[in-house]
C-alpha cells in the first residue's frame, strides 16, 4: 500500500473509531431509522446489487484509468488525502457538536435539542457533508471506484436529510423553518 492509501485507511480508520466509542453516550432512540420494508427496501437492494457487480466487472478497467489519472504520491494523490482528511475532521467537528444528540440517520432520540453552532451554524447536515467530502477524497487519492460509493451516498444522504428534517420541522415548528432558511442543507452558500 503507497503511503497516500495509508492516510486515506488512517482517516477512515480514526473516523469509525471516534463513532464507535461516542455512540456509546448517545441518548436512547424513541424510533429507528426508516422501516425498511416493500418497494423501498427491493429497490435500495437492486440498486446496490448492480453497483456492485459493475464494480466488480469493470474493476481493472477502473484501476487503469486510475493509475493513468494519478499514479502513487502525485498531487492529485495527496489533494485527495487532505480531502479525505478534511471531510473527516468536519464530520468529527460536527458529532462533537451534536453530543448525545447523535443517532443513526432518519433516528429520533429522547428529548432531542436542535444544535445550530458549530458546523451547524453553515450547513444543516455537516456529518453528511464531511463523509461525502471524505469519499471524494479517498477517489481522488486512491481510485474512480470510490466515485460510485460517493454517489449512491449523495442519493442516500439527500433522502435521510428531507426525512430528517421532516421531524426537525414537526418538532421544531417555529425555529426549524427559520434555521432551513437560513443554513443550506450540505454544501454553504450553495446546497
Amino acid at each position: 500500500m503507497n503511503s497516500s492509501g495509508a492516510l486515506i485507511g488512517l482517516c477512515w480508520v480514526v473516523l469509525w473509531a471516534y463513532w464507535l466509542i461516542s455512540a456509546r453516550s448517545a441518548k436512547k432512540s424513541v424510533r429507528s431509522g426508516l422501516r425498511w420494508s416493500g418497494g423501498v427496501s427491493r429497490l435500495a437492494i437492486v440498486i446496490a446489487l448492480i453497483a456492485l457487480a459493475h464494480l466488480l466487472v469493470s474493476r481493472q478497467f477502473l484501476a487503469d484509468i486510475a493509475r493513468r489519472l494519478h499514479p502513487p504520491g502525485t498531487v492529485a494523490a495527496t489533494i485527495g488525502v487532505i480531502v479525505c482528511a478534511a471531510g473527516v475532521a468536519l464530520a468529527i467537528w460536527a458529532r462533537v457538536q451534536l453530543g448525545r444528540n447523535w443517532g443513526m440517520p432518519m433516528s429520533l432520540r429522547e428529548e432531542p435539542e436542535l444544535v445550530t453552532s458549530g458546523p451547524y451554524a453553515y450547513v444543516r447536515h455537516p456529518i453528511y457533508s464531511g463523509l461525502l467530502l471524505a469519499m471524494l477524497g479517498s477517489a481522488i487519492a486512491l481510485n474512480p471506484n470510490w466515485l460510485a460509493i460517493f454517489a449512491a451516498s449523495v442519493l442516500y444522504f439527500l433522502f435521510a436529510a428531507r426525512v430528517e428534517e421532516g421531524h426537525m420541522t414537526q418538532r421544531f415548528p417555529d425555529v426549524y423553518p427559520e434555521y432551513q432558511r437560513r443554513t443550506k442543507m450540505l454544501i454553504p452558500f450553495l446546497l
